[in-house]
C-alpha cells in the first residue's frame, strides 16, 4: 500500500498551504517565450477599496479555469491582475473618514487630501487581492497593476494628449449628468435608470397681449424657472398662429418666445414643450439652434440659485413642492396626472441626477465609435453569448460625446494649464511654469480629474508597458478573452475596444465572455438593503474554495443570471469527498511495485476497455465545451464521469479482481485505476485546483506539480466502441434489476438466481460472458440464460430489458409471512398519522388561527401519508397473492 491521504477530506488542512506552494514556486508567472503560444487574460480591476462578493467570485473563477486549462495545454498563460483607483467611491470613503475626524476636504487642501487618500488605499487596497487568493486565482501577482501606478498614469496622459492633438478632446459648455451628492459630472453609463411612479404637471402659460393660453406638460416643474422659450412643431396646425409671439413665464412674469422646431412631437403631451437649455440635453440643442442663451437656476449642490427669484436657497425638490403650490394658488396649474417615469440615479450614491449645463471636457465619439462598430460587424470581436452584440451595437449607434472630466481630486489630474494673462489653454506632457504663448508665469492647472473609465479603457495595453514598445506588449497583446459582467458593456467593454483600435490599431481581445448576476435563492439581486448578500469567504470557510468554485460554474451559462443555494455548495463538497475517498481506496489497493508500470492493450479486460473509452469521450467532450466557453457543460461532464462511471461503476466492477487470486488481473486493474485517476485530476484541476493538487501529490509516478501537468489528450487507441456498448447494456440491465429489488424493498445481501430470457444470440452471449458483473453488482446467486419463458415456476419479479427480460424468483427473496407482518405494522402507523393530520385540518380553530405556512405544511404531510398508504396497500395485495 502506498502513502495514503488523510482519512477525512478537510480543505482547510491544505488549501492555504497549496496556494503558497504555487505562488512561491512561481507557477503563476508568465514570461515572453517565443517557443510557446501566448494566452492572455486581463483581470477586470476591482475597486481598490472593494471586498470580494459573489460576482467577483464567479468572474474570477471563470478566468482561473481558462488560465489553468491553457497553461496545462502548453500555452504561456498570462493572467494579469490589478485594481482600479475608483475615483468617486474612494474619494467619498475618504471624505467620510476625515469628516468623522472633524475635517473637510476643502479645509485640508488638495495635497493633504491626496495624502489621506493614498493612506486609505495602502490600508485597504490589498483586501480584495488577499481575498481572491483564498479563491485560488492563479494570476501573475508579479505584474499586479494599479490604475494610478506611474506607468499607467503615463499612458493615460499620453492618450489624453494624443486625442487632444487630433481634435478629439475639447472643452465646452454642454448638458451633463450632475450628481448633487458627489458634486461631480458623471457619464451616461454611470446613470442608473429606475422606473418610478411620478406625476406629469400641465401648466398654462399666458400669451402676451392676449386672453389665450398655451399648455405645456412637464415632469420637472422646478426647471420652469430657467425656461427661455416654448417650442411647438412647425406642422402643428393648433399652434401655427402662436409662433413668433411671446408667452409669459408663470411665477417669474418673464416674456419668452414661442418657436417652431421639428424636435417637438405633436402627439406627446400637449404638443407644446418648455425649453430650458441649461437643464435638459434636448432643450440645449434647441437653444443652440435659436441662440436662446443660457439660464442656470440651480447650483452644484442641487439648490436654487439667484436666477430662481423668490425660490433662491431652496433644495430642488423642496422648490418643486413650493412651485406647484404657487401655480395652484395663482391658477396656472391646469391638471396633474400620474406618470411612470424612468428617473436617472447616480450609480455610486443613488442620488437622482440633475441634467445641468457645465463647462467640462469631452471626447468626440463619432469617429471613435465607427471603427469599434465595424470591428463587431466584421467579426473581429465575438460576444458570448452572441445576443449581447445588440447591446454593443445599439450603444455605439446612439453614442454621445463622452464627458471625461470629474470634479474630484482622487484620480488622474488633467494635464491642462490655463494662462491667466492671455487666456491660452495648454495641454502638456510635463509640468510647465511659463505660458507657451505669452511667457507669463501666471498659470494654473485644471483642478479636475479624469473619469475612472478613461484609465481603465487602456487596461489591456497600458499594463503591458504602452506607450513604450515593450517585449511584453509585442508578445501578450492583443489579449485572448475578456471575462466581465454584461452590465458594463458600455461602461468598459466599448471603451476598451475604441481606445485599443485608436492607439494600437487593433482590437484588445477576440472574445468577450459575459457573466450574469449571482442572485439569492429566491432570484433576488444581492444587496445591502435586502440583507441577502452572501460572503464568499464564509462559504469557503464552511465548504472549501473548490466546492464554491464548482457551484458557481456548474448549472450556469454565459450571460445568464444564476441562483445561489448553500445546498448546491454542500452537494459539491460531497462530490469532492467522493473523489477523496475513491483516491484513498485506490491508494490502499495499489501495490508499490505495480504503481509505476504501464498496461498494454492486449491485457485489458472488458471493464478496463470500457472505462478507458468513456474517459476518452470525456476528454473529447470537455475540450469541445471549453473551446466554446461552455464551462458549465464541461464541469458537469467531468462530474458525471467521476461520480458515476469511475466511482460508482468501475471501482465496483474491479473490486473482485483487487481482492481475487489472479495476480495478473489484479495488477492490470491497479494500473488502469491509477491511469484514469491521474487523467481525472488533470481534467478537474482547472475547476477544483486545491483537492486535485493535493491528491496529485500523493499519487505515484511524476512528482511535478499538477498545475504544470499536461492536459489529457484524446487517444484513438483507447476507443473501444463495441466493448463500451456491451458494458453499457450490462450496466443498464443491472440498474433496472436493482431498481426492481429496491421497489420490493429487498436487501442487497439477499441473493437469488437471475433468469434471462432472450431470443437474440448476441444478447445471450453478452449476458453469459458478463455473469460476474451480475453476481457482484446485482446480487445474483447465479445467471441462467433461456430462449423462452417455458419452465418459469412461481411468482417472479419481471424486468424488461432491451431484447430480453430478466426474472427474479420471489420465493428466493421474500418471507411472505414476515413481510405481511411488517406491512400491517406500517399500515397501522400510517392510519394513526392520517387520523392526526386530518383531525387537525378539520379543526376550524386551528385553520383560522395558524399561519398559512403551517397549514400548508400539514396539507403536504397529509398528501405524503396518503401516497405512502396507497403503496403499502398495493404491496399487501401483491403479498397476499403469493401467500
Amino acid at each position: 500500500m502506498l502513502e495514503n491521504l488523510n482519512k477525512t477530506y478537510d480543505p482547510k488542512s491544505f488549501e492555504d498551504r497549496l496556494y503558497e506552494y504555487w505562488n512561491e514556486n512561481g507557477y503563476f508567472k508568465a514570461n515572453v517565450n517565443k517557443e510557446k503560444k501566448p494566452f492572455t487574460i486581463m483581470m477586470p480591476p476591482p475597486n481598490v477599496t472593494g471586498s470580494l462578493h459573489m460576482g467577483h467570485a464567479l468572474n474570477n473563477t471563470i478566468q482561473d479555469i481558462l488560465t489553468r486549462w491553457k497553461r496545462m495545454e502548453g500555452y504561456e498563460a498570462l493572467w494579469l491582475p490589478g485594481t482600479d483607483h475608483a475615483s468617486i467611491s474612494t474619494e467619498s470613503k475618504v471624505v467620510e473618514k476625515i469628516k468623522a475626524e472633524g475635517k473637510t476636504k476643502e479645509g485640508l487642501g488638495r495635497e493633504k487630501f491626496l495624502e489621506e487618500a493614498w493612506e486609505w488605499t495602502h490600508l485597504y487596497g490589498n483586501t480584495i487581492k488577499n481575498q481572491l487568493k483564498k479563491l485560488g486565482v492563479s494570476c501573475d501577482w508579479s505584474r499586479d497593476s494599479f490604475t494610478l501606478d506611474d506607468n499607467l498614469s503615463k499612458a493615460v496622459e499620453e492618450v489624453f494628449i494624443r486625442l487632444y492633438e487630433k481634435d478629439l478632446i475639447y472643452r465646452g459648455d454642454r448638458i451633463i449628468n450632475w450628481c448633487p451628492s458627489c458634486e461631480t459630472a458623471i457619464s451616461d453609463a454611470e446613470v442608473e435608470h429606475e422606473d418610478s411612479n411620478s406625476f406629469i404637471w400641465y401648466i398654462e402659460y399666458p400669451i402676451k397681449d392676449s386672453d389665450e393660453k398655451i399648455t405645456i406638460a412637464t415632469t420637472r416643474p422646478e426647471t420652469m424657472l430657467g425656461d427661455l422659450a416654448i417650442a411647438v412643431n412647425p406642422d402643428d396646425e393648433r399652434y401655427k398662429s402662436l409662433v413668433g409671439k411671446y408667452a409669459i413665464l408663470p411665477l417669474i412674469n418673464k416674456e419668452i418666445p414661442i418657436i417652431a422646431d421639428s424636435y417637438v412631437e405633436m402627439e406627446f403631451g400637449t404638443g407644446a414643450v418648455k425649453i430650458t437649455p441649461s437643464h435638459d440635453p434636448n432643450d440645449f440643442e434647441v437653444g443652440e439652434r435659436f441662440n436662446l442663451g443660457q439660464n442656470i437656476i440651480m447650483n452644484e449642490k442641487g439648490f436654487i440659485n439667484a436666477n430662481g427669484g423668490k425660490y433662491e436657497g431652496l433644495e430642488r425638490f423642496v422648490a418643486r413642492e413650493k412651485i406647484i403650490e404657487d401655480l395652484k394658488k395663482e391658477g396656472y396649474l391646469k391638471e396633474i396626472k400620474e406618470h411612470e417615469n424612468a428617473i436617472g440615479h447616480c450609480e455610486r450614491c443613488s442620488t437622482i441626477i440633475e441634467p445641468l449645463i457645465s463647462k467640462q471636457w469631452f471626447v468626440k465619439m463619432e469617429s471613435l465609435a465607427k471603427p469599434a462598430l465595424e470591428a463587431y460587424k466584421n467579426g473581429d470581436i465575438n460576444f458570448i453569448p452572441e445576443r449581447f452584440g445588440k447591446v454593443y451595437v445599439n450603444w455605439l449607434e446612439n453614442i454621445r460625446d463622452w464627458c471625461i472630466s470629474r470634479q474630484l481630486w482622487w484620480g488622474h489630474r488633467l494635464p491642462v494649464y490655463y494662462c491667466e494673462s492671455c487666456g491660452e489653454t495648454i495641454v502638456s506632457r510635463d509640468e510647465i511654469t511659463h505660458c507657451t504663448k505669452c511667457n507669463s508665469e501666471k498659470l494654473r492647472q485644471d483642478t479636475d480629474t479624469l473619469d475612472t473609465w478613461f484609465s481603465s479603457a487602456l487596461w489591456p495595453f497600458s499594463t503591458l508597458g504602452w506607450p513604450e514598445k515593450t517585449p511584453d506588449l509585442d508578445y501578450f497583446f492583443p489579449t485572448d478573452v475578456l471575462v466581465t459582467g454584461y452590465d458594463i458593456i458600455f461602461f468598459w467593454v466599448i471603451r476598451m475596444v475604441f481606445s485599443s483600435i485608436e492607439q494600437m490599431g487593433e482590437v484588445p481581445f477576440k472574445d468577450i465572455f459575459l457573466t450574469g448576476l449571482v442572485r439569492d435563492s429566491e432570484g433576488r439581486k444581492m444587496s445591502k438593503s435586502l440583507g441577502n448578500g452572501i460572503d464568499p469567504l464564509e462559504i469557503i470557510d464552511l465548504y472549501g474554495a473548490d466546492a464554491l468554485r464548482f457551484t458557481l460554474v456548474t448549472g450556469n451559462s454565459p450571460g445568464n443570471d444564476m441562483r445561489f443555494y448553500n445546498e448546491r455548495v454542500e452537494a459539491n463538497r460531497n462530490f469532492a469527498n467522493k473523489l477523496w475517498n475513491a483516491t484513498r481506496f485506490v491508494l490502499m489497493n495499489l501495490d508499490e511495485d505495480v504503481a509505476t508500470k504501464e498496461f498494454s492493450i492486449d491485457e485489458l479486460q472488458e471493464e478496463d476497455k470500457w472505462i478507458l473509452s468513456k474517459l476518452n469521450e470525456t476528454i473529447k467532450d470537455v475540450k469541445h465545451n471549453l473551446d466554446k466557453y461552455e464551462l458549465g457543460f464541461a464541469a458537469q461532464r467531468i462530474y458525471d464521469f467521476i461520480w458515476e462511471e469511475y466511482c460508482d461503476w468501475y471501482i465496483e466492477m474491479v473490486k473482485s479482481r483487487l481482492y481475487g487470486e489472479d495476480e495478473r488481473s489484479k495488477e492490470v486493474a491497479q494500473k488502469v485505476l491509477l491511469f484514469v485517476l491521474k487523467d481525472i485530476n488533470r481534467l478537474l484541476h482547472p475547476f477544483m485546483p486545491f483537492i486535485t493538487e493535493e491528491i496529485w501529490s500523493h499519487l505515484p509516478g511524476d512528482k511535478g506539480a499538477l498545475i504544470l501537468a499536461k492536459w489529457p489528450k484524446y487517444r484513438s487507441e483507447y476507443s473501444f466502441e463495441t466493448t463500451e456498448k456491451d458494458i453499457e447494456y450490462i450496466k443498464d440491465s443491472i440498474k433496472k434489476i436493482r431498481n426492481a429489488r429496491l421497489e420490493m424493498e429487498i436487501a442487497p445481501s439477499k441473493k437469488s438466481p437471475i433468469i434471462f430470457v432472450t431470443k437474440d444470440s448476441s444478447i445471450e452471449e453478452l449476458i453469459s460472458s458478463g455473469e460476474r458483473y451480475f453476481k457482484n453488482l446485482a446480487s445474483a446467486e447465479n445467471v441462467i440464460v433461456k430462449s423462452s419463458k417455458e419452465g418459469l415456476d412461481g411468482e417472479n419479479i419481471a424486468v424488461v430489458l432491451d431484447k430480453a427480460e430478466a426474472f427474479l424468483p420471489l420465493k428466493d427473496l421474500i418471507d411472505f409471512k414476515k413481510e405481511m407482518e411488517r406491512l400491517e405494522k406500517e399500515k397501522e402507523k400510517l392510519e394513526g398519522e392520517l387520523k392526526r393530520v386530518t383531525s387537525k385540518l378539520l379543526n376550524e380553530g386551528f385553520v383560522s388561527k395558524a399561519p398559512k405556512k403551517i397549514i400548508d405544511e400539514e396539507k403536504d404531510k397529509k398528501q405524503k401519508y396518503e401516497e405512502m398508504m396507497d403503496k403499502v396497500l398495493e404491496r399487501i395485495d401483491n403479498v397476499k397473492k403469493n401467500m
